[in-house]
Parts: C-alpha cells; structure tokens; sequence
C-alpha cells in the first residue's frame, strides 16, 4: 500500500514541535547558569576589593582567594538550583568538586590567554583593548567553556547505558 501525498508533509512538523518545546528548559538552565556566574562574580570581585584595597593584600594573592570564594560561590549556586534536579548534584562528591574548580580554572585560564594574545601577540595595548579582549571576547569564550564543563563534565548524568556510563561529552 502507498501512503497518501499529504503524510511526509505532516511528519517533519509534528517531529518539529517537541524540539522546540525542548529548547524552554536549556534556556532556563543558560538563564540560571548566567545568573549564578553573575552572583559568582560579584563575590569575586567585592572580595577582591577589599582584599586588595582596603587590607592591602598583594594582588596575586587577593585575586587567588576572592577567585576560590567566587567559584564556591558559583558551585553551591549551580548544585542547588540550575542543577539541582540531576542525581549528580543532590549527593557532593570530591570528584565533582575538583572537576568543577578545574572547569573554572580552565575559564580563568581562557581569559587570561585572551589578553595574552591581544596585548603581547597583536599588539593592542591600550587599556580599552586590554578590557575588550579580557573582560569582552575572554568572559564569552571562558563563560561557553564553563557552561559546557559543569554541564557535562561536573553535574552531567551517571545514569548507565546499555551496561556502561554515559559519554563525558554528553
């Protein structure tokens, strides 16, 4: 039997209505992820602040503690509310602990390799380049960074699939 003309016509529409209703919780959870970072990243910053100014700390030092208050910050955040309901973040384990403070670092180092190359490898020195190459293109790409790793890699399922686990790249 052949089916009626009208049939394929109606298919690639009806399969297309669930894949739009999927995109509502991966924005809910870019929307939450981004708020968490913003909350992540006034405590980097307030700390920094008055580390630096107000107690005269050496800034490198300064920076390496309000980065460690910042990420805590940023991973309570994630675990109990843009993540709060995977399996993976209802239990708190050193693996994902150390994963998640890796995944930051790794962003951190993102920003910092941005700023290395607009500033010594292209030459832009100024301080509005400085800025837009760190602050701008380097907290895009360490932000698409760290919304992949603590996605996938620290809050990602644990669920069993066919006998093994699931893929570290989601």
């Amino acid at each position: 039997m052949t089916e009626p003309l009208h049939r394929p016509l109606l298919r690639p529409r009806a399969r297309s209505l669930p894949q739009a209703r999927a995109g509502g919780p991966q924005r809910r959870e870019l929307v939450s992820f981004l708020l968490v970072g913003c909350c992540a990243y006034a405590v980097d910053l307030a700390l920094f602040t008055v580390l630096r100014g107000a107690l005269g700390w050496e800034p490198l030092t300064a920076k390496a503690l309000s980065f460690l208050a910042g990420s805590g910050v940023a991973y309570l955040g994630n675990a109990l509310g843009t993540y709060g309901g995977r399996e993976r973040a209802r239990r708190v384990s050193w693996r994902d602990c150390c994963a998640f403070f890796g995944v930051n670092a790794a962003g951190a180092l993102v920003q910092l390799l941005c700023l290395a190359t607009s500033h010594h490898v292209l030459g832009f020195t100024s301080a509005r380049a400085d800025t837009v190459s760190g602050l701008g293109v380097g907290m895009v790409l360490a932000t698409c960074l760290r919304f992949w790793g603590t996605r996938t890699l620290v809050f990602g399922s644990t669920a069993p699939t066919g006998g093994r686990r699931r893929s570290w790249t989601g």
